[in-house]
């Protein structure tokens, strides 16, 4: 039995002799009966203490490696060879998130906030005195429903900026909105139901509610939202899904008498209203959409994010709940992650607090607002007359409808060769060949010139794969 041991590096002698006595009798190399070397003799031939050996043969012994007899020294117990396959490792490409080593590449994928722009400092100078000032209770598990000072911070935050009443009480913390649309599914889940759900509609999302084995139907959206005209079904109802304050990509706004409808469709089928409101913030034309959970507090859950807001990292999202579903909603929570990281939660709440949430949003406004010109400008430039823009003013992506181009594979491909990434509408779409026209130009996360650019290989990569 041949040990190497270099008494230079920072595993222990002890862990070293047993870690390669323990991988020479799992690969089989020492046979079961096999007999070990004594303590003594393998000390002497190692050069180091007779202890360290003593302690290794007594660790692979508690373990069921080695077996001592009496009269016979120290033996490889029986049944232990277990040829274990290498593994393998495999380079992944990860097709989520925008990854700067994607060199010259431009990825016009909507959803992301300028990070460059986000109050860093600020937030870590928050987070280093909440961290310092902070009693030893604040480390503890917390509450599955968050912290009340940033519940309450949100509840005064969401009347002063969007007219809604709701106690903190009724708003729930979540590790994002991904969680809080998971954990309502979850929540709502019956196997006889069916869900309805916009179409188009964020396939991410429709994959999060789908995953519990819901039926899904879709209704069409136009220029106004969804198409409550066609809300018919025989089937009972969990919940409708909707963006009711910028659709889920074209954008539209749902008009009050549509949202009358769709809470007459709820109080009729007795189901719930999934609003999510998503981007809301950022509206470029007058002040933002009343919510349609002002409407019917009772029948509407609203689901919110700071990932469009802040920064996807942060992973912090809230949803306001009818007082009916809290205490069934705080088991689930509580067996799906106990609660969501506490001190970020303060950090958030007194940053909404000191009134720097509504002065990031403001300055953020301008900002996208610029990238949101520079993206038609340049369309106008590279597209005159054969596109337009569909949808309102608002978010961190626009859907531009061109005329005579199709965005088949063959010129999704064309386009890629110019190292430009874009998304068709008909890429979120679940009854196909209605929207194959339109993209969705995501700019919050591209500079001027990053726009510009990338609209000219959009051009090229459209000539070049047989478009207009």
């Amino acid at each position: 039995m041949w040990l190497a041991i270099d008494k230079r590096i920072n595993t222990s002698l002890i862990r070293q002799i047993y870690g390669q006595i323990k991988s020479m009798i799992l690969e089989g190399e020492l046979p079961a009966g096999h007999k070990l070397p004594s303590t003594r003799w393998l000390s002497e031939d190692l050069k180091v203490s007779r202890n360290v050996v003593l302690e290794a043969y007594a660790q692979l012994e508690a373990e069921g490696y080695i077996e001592s007899r009496r009269g016979s020294g120290t033996m490889v117990a029986e049944g232990l060879y277990f040829r274990r396959s290498e593994a393998k490792v495999e380079k992944r490409l990860s097709s989520t998130g925008y990854k700067e080593e994607d060199s010259g590449l431009i990825d016009f994928r909507s959803g992301i906030p300028a990070l460059d722009l986000f109050p860093q400092k600020e937030w870590g100078r928050l987070f280093h005195k909440i961290c310092s000032q902070v009693s030893y209770s604040a480390f503890r598990y917390g509450d599955s429903e968050g912290i009340m000072e940033l519940r309450e911070a949100l509840s005064d935050y969401l009347f002063r900026v969007r007219g809604i009443r709701c106690s903190p009480e009724q708003i729930m913390i979540t590790s994002g909105s991904t969680q809080g649309l998971s954990l309502i599914s979850k929540l709502l889940y019956n196997p006889d139901i069916e869900i309805i759900v916009e179409d188009p509609v964020h396939y991410g999302l429709l994959n999060v509610i789908a995953s519990y084995g819901y039926s899904i139907k879709p209704i069409p959206v136009d220029y106004k939202g969804i198409r409550t005209d066609m809300l018919k079904t025989d089937n009972d109802v969990g919940f409708v899904y909707v963006t009711p304050s910028h659709q889920f990509p074209l954008g539209g706004v749902l008009p009050i008498q549509r949202r009358i409808e769709l809470i007459r469709f709820a109080e009729e089928k007795d189901c719930y209203i999934v609003e999510d409101d998503y981007d809301s913030e950022f509206r470029y034309e007058g002040q933002p959409i009343s919510s349609l959970y002002e409407l019917e507090p009772n029948r509407v859950i609203y689901v919110g994010s700071f990932s469009k807001i802040l920064a996807p990292a942060l992973r912090l999202g809230y949803v306001i709940l009818p007082d009916v579903l809290i205490p069934k909603y705080l088991r689930l929570k509580k067996y799906t992650d106990v609660h969501t990281e506490s001190l970020s939660q303060l950090v958030l709440a007194q940053f909404i607090h000191d009134g720097k949430l509504e002065k990031h949003i403001w300055k953020m406004k301008k900002e996208y607002y610029k990238k949101r010109q520079a993206a038609i400008n340049s369309l106008n430039s590279n597209f005159p007359d054969k596109y337009v823009v569909k949808g309102h003013a608002a978010g961190l992506h626009l859907v531009a409808e061109f005329q005579n181009v199709s965005f088949t594979e063959a010129v999704l491909e064309k386009i890629m060769q110019q190292k430009v990434k874009v998304y068709p509408v008909e890429k979120y779409t679940i009854h196909k060949g209605k929207h194959s026209n339109k993209l969705i130009i995501g700019y919050g996360h591209l500079s001027t010139a990053e726009i510009a650019e990338g609209i000219k290989r959009i051009k090229e990569g459209i000539r070049r794969g047989g478009g207009s």
